[in-house]
């Protein structure tokens, strides 16, 4: 079983309007609402791939009790861990310019984080965990690292979509699969990238250092894929952007999705940056038509240590 980890879910309640004029009374044009976190979004792609996972994490209140239900109405399966207080709600305003409000989001006990390992030291080398986001404020910074030192224990399989010292600090312990993008790979190198080419010598590093599979992606320049055997890169379809919200987890599902049933990196990548364009190109989540109408756009080619295609 595929099993995610979301540490700080949250509704998403986006409103559209013209303008927005501060101290004022504003209107909206449409709202909508829907669970957000890097974890739920892998498991809903994955749901849509026809993948089964597991959701975990922290769920508390009415908020968390509407992202539950939406889960099962999508065939989900979970087992959050119940918190005290609600499940925080972040506001996404749509207007002439785009503003989020982003909540703290609730207290998670130590007796919150020990009921979350439980579930984690019961997987097993079957079973692959996904951790995505960022930790709480009110979490241990260690947070990750206790996770995947379970992960470990048990010989199941783990992918971090974290950045920064969150990643830095798993790469140690062998992750299976990370992704950041070229932003996030310039800022750990104290550089900055603005291709395919320069992505490599940094991403071979990440796998000296311990990752197993480094996925990064360049929006509308492409994407890499580094392994110890060998350098990827995809060209990404053209099309017209709608969101990034959710592009960089589909690419994570599509990534894992694919890999476990063909068992093949070339083809998991081709499907992961499918599936990231197809999200970016959608207003929510990508559908399997979409990514799979998009397959034939993305061409892979291998490249020697230097970058250069061949």
């Amino acid at each position: 079983m595929i099993y995610t980890v979301t540490l700080n879910p949250s509704l998403d309640y986006i409103v559209e309007a013209d303008t927005v004029t501060l101290g004022e009374l504003n209107r909206t044009k449409n709202e909508t609402k829907f669970p957000g976190g890097k974890g739920i979004n892998v498991s809903q792609v994955l749901k849509r791939l026809d993948v089964d996972s597991h959701a975990l994490g922290f769920l508390g209140g009415f908020t968390g009790s509407y992202i539950e239900g939406f889960l099962t109405s999508q065939g989900i399966q979970s087992d959050f861990v119940k918190v005290d207080e609600d499940t925080r709600i972040n506001v996404k305003i749509k207007s002439d310019k785009e503003t989020e409000i982003n909540a703290k989001g609730p207290n998670i006990t130590s007796e919150n984080l020990e009921a979350l390992k439980a579930q984690i030291r019961e997987l097993t080398s079957e079973d692959i965990l996904v951790l995505a986001g960022s930790i709480p404020s009110t979490m241990p910074k260690s947070t990750y690292e206790e996770l995947v030192k379970l992960c470990n224990e048990n010989g199941t399989r783990f992918v971090v979509d974290a950045e920064g010292e969150l990643l830095k600090k798993v790469l140690p312990l062998g992750p299976f699969l990370i992704k950041p993008n070229h932003h996030e790979l310039g800022d750990l190198f104290n550089t900055v990238i603005n291709s395919c080419e320069e992505v490599i010598p940094y991403g071979r590093e990440l796998v000296k250092q311990g990752a197993q599979n480094v996925i990064v992606s360049l929006a509308e320049k492409g994407a890499v894929l580094i392994n110890k055997d060998l350098a990827l890169i995809a060209t990404t379809p053209k099309g017209d952007v709608k969101s990034s919200v959710g592009a960089g987890d589909s690419m994570v599902a599509g990534f894992i999705a694919t890999y476990e049933k063909t068992k093949s990196v070339e083809e998991a990548f081709r499907f992961s940056v499918a599936a990231g364009s197809a999200t970016a190109f959608s207003i929510g989540l990508c559908t399997r038509e979409k990514m799979e109408g998009l397959l034939p756009q993305v061409i892979v080619e291998k490249s020697n240590l230097r970058g250069e295609s061949r």
